[in-house]
Order: structure tokens, then sequence, then C-alpha cells
């Protein structure tokens, strides 16, 4: 897709590109930089994602990760991602006590950390040009990284799940270096989410959780498995992590926080 630029003498030169891969659409809002650089690391960003959706893809016949469940490949003989990716989805596991997997029906299926790690890596691939803020927004789940102006902090609006077009909150990155948003629930895909223990769609009071930290990587993980939770235990758990701060709605339209939740809205 084409990208825009905008600039003017008060604000960064911004650079805006929308790009279809896995599934969904990344779209990056860049900041600042010079625009050989900026353009050079957009490519290579941008590039970076069509190569996780070959390797990663559990559509794909020919895919790293479909020849791995069939026995063709070892971990050995993937690209270096596959085992890197695997040892996130294992470590987020551990710590979700199990609540977030990377099996689906008995097989390997990363699809659940891929995305966020995925935008996660296309962002930082960008702010090493140099740029003030990048924004990468894969599918909704978002990686924000440096500013987007003089004293202007990046702010993500939070889909309200009950209220087609309505926002539920809006997270600001005020003071934060690196700040990822990332929502699991059933308003845009239905019941979609997976309950490890069962092997069958999570029955739940939950419609959407919104998880605040540092790296989509996690974020991602954390929404998907506290979704899994239910609000009581997920809220429980969700408190116990460091740097992270959640939101979460019931099917009765309650609303959960984190106790740090809300310095992150505004």
């Amino acid at each position: 897709m084409a990208d825009t630029v905008a600039e003017s003498a008060a604000a960064p030169a911004v650079v805006r590109h929308a790009e279809e891969v896995m599934g969904t659409v990344f779209s990056f809002d860049v900041r600042g930089g010079e625009p050989g650089a900026v353009r050079a690391a957009l490519d290579e960003a941008i590039a970076s994602l069509h190569r996780v959706n070959e390797v990663f893809s559990t559509y794909r016949e020919d895919s790293q990760v479909s020849r791995l469940v069939r026995g063709e490949l070892t971990v050995e003989e993937c690209d270096p991602e596959v085992a890197e990716v695997l040892e996130l989805g294992a470590e987020a596991e551990r710590v979700s006590d199990g609540w977030f997997s990377m099996r689906y029906e008995g097989r390997l299926d990363p699809t659940g950390i891929v995305k966020g790690w995925a935008a996660e890596r296309a962002a930082r691939l960008v702010a090493a040009a140099g740029v003030s803020g990048v924004s990468v927004n894969g599918g909704g789940d978002v990686q924000l990284l440096g500013v987007p102006g003089p004293e202007r902090p990046w702010r993500v609006g939070v889909s309200d799940p009950l209220r087609p077009g309505g926002l539920a909150a809006v997270v600001s990155a005020a003071g934060a270096d690196e700040l990822a948003v990332a929502t699991s629930g059933t308003a845009e895909r239905g019941a979609h989410i997976v309950d490890p223990r069962t092997g069958h769609s999570a029955v739940t009071d939950l419609v959407a959780v919104t998880v605040v930290a540092p790296r989509l990587t996690w974020a991602d993980c954390w929404a998907t498995a506290a979704f899994a939770m239910g609000s009581r235990e997920a809220l429980e758990w969700l408190e116990s992590l460091p740097d992270v701060e959640a939101l979460l709605i019931t099917a009765g339209d309650e609303v959960r926080c984190t106790g740090g939740l809300a310095r992150r809205l505004g």
C-alpha cells in the first residue's frame, strides 16, 4: 500500500504505511528521522513481516512451522527466529501456568504469540533508523516506541466491546519510552480463544481484556491467557506481573482494572 508523508515546522515529518500480511493489516506511523533511512528501515520492517508469514503460517503447507509439525524439519534446521519464538512461547506458558499455550488440538501452533512478536520486532527495526517515534498496529494490537512529537505522548483508544464504535478507555504512553497495548476478546472474531485445559473455546465471564505493558510480545500473550482465565483469576494474576496493567470488561458490563491502570489513562 502507498505511504503518506506529512511535515510541518512544529512537528517531525510523519510517514504512514499500511501493509496487508498475516491475514490482517499492519499500520505504521513513523515520526522524524532522515527520510532515506526511514524508508530503508520501513522496507526492512515490512519485509520482516512477510518473512514471518512465510516461516510461521499454519495455513501454508510449505511454511517452516508446518514442516516442523509434520516432522520434516527440526527446530535446528529452521530459521533462528523459530527457536526464539518457541522459547518465548514456553516462557509465556510457564508464567501463565499453562493458560497461554502454543498447542492447538495437540499440535504446535505458535499463532498466539507470533503477531505481537512480529509487530514489536518491526517497530524496533524502524526505531533503529533514529526516528523520534514509531507506532506499529498489528490488527488492533499496538507497539509504541519514542514519542510522536515534542511533549506529545502516543495515545491508543481501546474499543468498547459492548458499544460498537465507542471507546472503553484511552491509554497514554506519557513518560514511557516504550509501551504496548493488546486486547483479546470476542467482539471482532467471536469465540476464537481456546481454553488450553479443555481444548475448546474458553468459557468465561469476560468479553474483552486489554493489557498494557512495555512489550507487545508479552502484552498479547497475557491478554490471551487472562481472557481464558475469567475475570477473578485474571485480575489477581495480572496484578502479580511487573510493569503490567489491564482493563477487563465482563459480559455484564462490569469494568475491572489493575491498581496502576489509572496513571496510564488520558
